[in-house]
C-alpha cells in the first residue's frame, strides 16, 4: 500500500512538469540569429549632406597690373622699351598697351620713357625706339626685365657689358635684324634717330634664335600689391596731378570718374598712341622725386638719377591721392613704396605711370 502511495505521487509530479513545460513561452533569439534584412541603429540610413559650393581658385594675375593672365605668361621675364619723347617725334606707337610706363629726364631736358609689358605677344608695332642710359638699365633691372633699345651712352654700353644684362640692342646684333626697321616716312620727316620700330610678334620670333634667359630665376617676385579699390584711405582730391620734370615740361594727370583713369597730356595736348588711335589713360599715378645731377665734364650734357636709397613721392588713384616713401636697395632690386606710416602702397588694379622727378620740382595736385 505505501508503494502504491508513492507511485501515485511520482506520477502526479511528473505530469505537472510536463504541463509547466508546454505552457513556458520560447526563448529569444540571440542576437547573431537575428535576420541580417533587419537594420542595426547604426546602418539606419541618414539624409545625405547638401554638396558645399567649392571656393573659387585663386586668380592668376599679372604682376604688373594685377590683373587676370594666363598662367603661362606669369613667370616670363617682362620686355622693357626705351621709348622717344620729344616733341617733334610724337605721336608714339605701342605706349597705350603698357603694364607700367616710366617718364625720367634725358639730357637737353627732354624726356624719354621706359614703357614695361609682361606680354608682347599681342602688342602689335611700337615705336619709336631709342637709346639707353644708365638709371633706364636700372629700372629695367628692377623688374627683370629684357631691354630693347637702339644705341646707348658709352657709359650705359659699359654697364651693360660689366653688369651682364640682357639687352636687345637694333643694329649690333644680326639676329634681331627680321624684328627692327626704320620708317622711311620718319626719316624724312624728324630723322633717323627718330624712325626706329620694332613688332611684339616678330620681336618674339627673333628670340627664339637667342640665347637669353626668358624667364625669372627662382625667387623672383615684384612684390607689388593690388586691390580692386587702389583710392588711398584718408587721401586728398587729386582730380588733377601735375608733374614736373624741368620749366616747359610738365605731365598731366586729369582723372575721369566714369572710366576711373588718369587721361594723360603733354606739350599741352593729350597724349595719344598713334598705333591705337587713343589717349594714354591709367588707373596709378606715382610722382618720385629724387636726386638728379649732370655727370661732370660730358661733352653731351648727359645726367646722373639717383634710383638707390630712399626718397619721397605722391600717389594718385581713384581721384584722391597721399605722401609715399620709395625705396630700393640695389640696382638689381624693385621698387618698394610705402606710405607715411610705412604700411604698403596697394595699386588699384590697371596700368601705372610713373614719374621721375628732380627733388627741387613741386607736384601740382587739385
Amino acid at each position: 500500500m505505501k508503494k502504491l502511495t508513492i507511485l501515485i505521487a511520482l506520477f502526479m509530479l511528473l505530469t505537472l512538469l510536463s504541463a509547466c513545460k508546454k505552457e513556458s513561452p520560447s526563448p529569444s533569439p540571440s542576437p547573431s540569429a537575428l535576420p541580417s534584412a533587419l537594420p542595426s541603429p547604426s546602418a539606419r540610413p541618414s539624409p545625405s549632406p547638401t554638396p558645399s559650393a567649392s571656393p573659387a581658385p585663386t586668380a592668376l594675375v599679372n604682376p604688373l597690373t594685377g590683373l587676370p593672365m594666363d598662367e603661362d605668361k606669369l613667370n616670363n621675364r617682362p620686355y622693357a622699351f626705351m621709348l622717344n619723347n620729344l616733341k617733334k617725334a610724337l605721336p608714339m606707337s605701342g605706349v597705350s598697351k603698357a603694364d607700367v610706363i616710366y617718364e625720367a629726364l634725358a639730357e637737353g631736358g627732354i624726356t624719354r620713357l621706359l614703357g614695361v609689358y609682361q606680354d608682347i605677344s599681342a602688342l602689335g608695332d611700337i615705336g619709336t625706339i631709342r637709346s639707353t642710359r644708365t638709371y633706364y638699365l636700372e629700372l629695367a633691372l628692377g623688374h627683370d626685365a629684357l631691354l630693347v633699345h637702339s644705341g646707348a651712352s658709352y657709359i650705359a654700353y659699359g654697364e651693360i657689358s660689366s653688369w651682364k644684362m640682357d639687352t636687345l640692342d637694333y643694329g649690333r646684333n644680326s639676329k634681331l635684324n627680321t624684328a627692327f626697321w626704320r620708317n622711311s616716312a620718319r626719316v624724312k620727316k624728324v630723322g633717323s634717330e627718330h624712325s626706329v620700330y620694332t613688332n611684339g610678334e616678330k620681336l618674339l620670333g627673333a628670340m627664339e634664335n637667342l640665347d637669353v634667359r626668358k624667364g625669372h630665376g627662382e625667387g623672383y617676385d615684384l612684390g607689388w600689391q593690388f586691390a580692386d579699390d587702389g583710392k588711398p584711405a584718408g587721401g586728398k582730391s587729386a582730380d588733377k596731378v601735375t608733374a614736373s620734370f624741368q620749366s616747359g615740361k610738365n605731365t598731366v594727370f586729369t582723372y575721369d570718374a566714369e572710366t576711373k583713369l588718369y587721361a594723360v597730356e603733354e606739350y599741352g595736348a593729350a597724349f595719344m598712341d598713334e598705333a591705337q588711335d587713343r589717349q594714354i589713360a591709367v588707373t596709378n599715378v606715382l610722382v618720385l622725386h629724387t636726386d638728379i645731377a649732370p655727370i661732370p665734364k660730358d661733352s653731351a650734357g648727359r645726367i646722373t638719377t639717383r634710383l638707390t636709397g630712399e626718397g619721397v613721392g605722391e600717389f594718385a588713384c581713384g581721384g584722391a591721392y597721399a605722401p609715399i616713401r620709395w625705396s630700393k636697395k640695389w640696382r638689381d632690386d624693385p621698387f618698394v613704396f610705402t606710405f607715411e606710416n610705412a604700411s604698403p602702397l596697394v595699386f588699384g588694379r590697371g596700368q601705372t605711370y610713373i614719374c621721375i622727378v628732380p627733388t627741387d620740382r613741386k607736384t601740382e595736385i587739385s
